[in-house]
């Protein structure tokens, strides 16, 4: 590829590809840049039926509506992983593990990865009652028993949620003591249909096709299995931020620190969707920050070929 590219977008998330389509759209010279399979973590959901216009949609029908949606206005995708990006003068420096090319802006669009329980039930069930997000998945369990693994905000804040969708909802934690907020505390022991299950740990995740329930083992080495139809696994998520965590300004956390534009503490990188840091992590507020990061490197691409 000798021609510089506008907008090099590294990773075909949500955010990723709603970058491409607005960047492709305006006429820019767009390529998108994925190590694996298309979608990132939306691929691995079976069902969304909160993304606006659209009733139900498994995630990768999704991704594969917006991928070729970019294509149609003419972005490139190439199936490499970026190992390094170098700012040398006005442009962007991008080493594959093919090749070497040369952008004028750079959108990180590199996910986070939830942290799992590490048992090979949860693997096997994914997407199949265990779920890492109870905002995107939980209206599939009304009525239903579900659990949620961890003891912090997110976990809590996931049992709340759940608590009035499902019938009944099992906080499991490792310890007697929790790091979420006091005020989520005492939320949760106001609501009649949580159980805590404390001082207790995920052994197994139970069923062949679906989860029917849960194996806890306790710390006096006594087991419980608790019937359930869903696992939310809420003890915290990794972002993919290791390409450059030595070129922007990241948080205590790994996220990318962004401002208002999606723009990084380097002018000419933006960071969007779940690798950075934002309130909310959503598929369509990773549209919203891939639509807005294309929109400002869209004026430096101006500025640069003026």
């Amino acid at each position: 590829m000798d021609k510089i590219i506008d907008i090099a977008i590294i990773g075909s998330g949500p955010g990723g590809m709603t970058a491409a389509i607005y960047a492709a759209r305006a006429g820019l010279k767009t390529v998108v840049f994925e190590k694996s399979t298309i979608g990132g973590q939306m691929g691995y959901t079976n069902e969304i039926e909160n993304f606006p216009g659209i009733d139900k949609i498994s995630g990768f029908d999704l991704a594969v509506i917006l991928n070729e949606q970019a294509k149609k206005f003419n972005a490139e995708y190439i199936n490499e992983e970026v190992k390094e990006i170098r700012k040398e003068g006005s442009l962007f420096s991008i080493t594959t593990s093919n090749g070497e090319y040369s952008a004028y802006t750079v959108i990180l669009a590199l996910g986070a990865s939830p942290r799992t329980l590490g048992l090979e039930s949860e693997k096997k069930l994914r997407g199949s009652g265990v779920s890492y997000c109870a905002t995107c998945d939980g209206n599939f369990y009304k009525g239903a028993d579900v659990a949620v693994v961890g003891g912090g905000n997110t976990a809590f804040e996931d049992a709340l949620f759940l608590a009035n969708i499902c019938r009944k909802v099992y906080i499991i934690h490792r310890r007697s003591e929790f790091r979420a907020e006091m005020i989520l505390q005492e939320q949760v022991k106001k609501t009649p249909n949580i159980e805590l299950v404390v001082n207790s740990t995920p052994k197994d995740i139970l069923g062949k096709f679906e989860v029917e329930g849960i194996k806890v083992i306790n710390t006096d080495g006594n087991e419980r299995d608790i019937e359930v139809q869903g696992v939310f696994v809420a003890v915290g998520t990794t972002p993919n931020s290791d390409l450059v965590k030595d070129l922007v300004n990241i948080d205590n956390y790994g996220y990318i620190i962004t401002d208002n534009n999606m723009e990084t503490s380097v002018h000419g990188i933006f960071a969007v969707g779940d690798v950075r840091n934002t309130v909310l992590r959503q598929i369509v507020t990773a549209c919203a920050d891939g639509a807005i990061a294309a929109q400002n490197a869209g004026k430096i691409v101006l500025e640069n070929t003026k």
